[in-house]
């Protein structure tokens, strides 16, 4: 889908409804900006909130401190990097 926009003389752009649509882009959203080559390619950011319940966690793992988390999966790689 190809749909023109206008830069404003603050170098702002009004993001195409159709665009919108397309993306799920609502108020309040995070756009992300990307240049790759001579193109640039915009993506809406997801709210890491929004994948809670997306995977399943170990009863044993569930509860864990985030530190507790982050230093074990660590030291696994460390060791499977031998």
């Amino acid at each position: 889908m190809d749909v023109a926009a206008k830069v404003t003389s603050k170098g702002q752009i009004t993001i195409p409804k159709e665009i919108r649509d397309a993306l799920g882009i609502t108020e309040g959203d995070q756009i992300v900006f990307r240049v790759e080559q001579h193109r640039a390619v915009l993506a809406k950011i997801p709210n890491l909130l929004d994948l809670a319940g997306a995977v399943e966690v170990p009863a044993a793992k569930r509860g864990v401190a985030w530190g507790e988390v982050r230093r074990s999966t660590r030291q696994i790689r460390a060791e499977t990097r031998r």
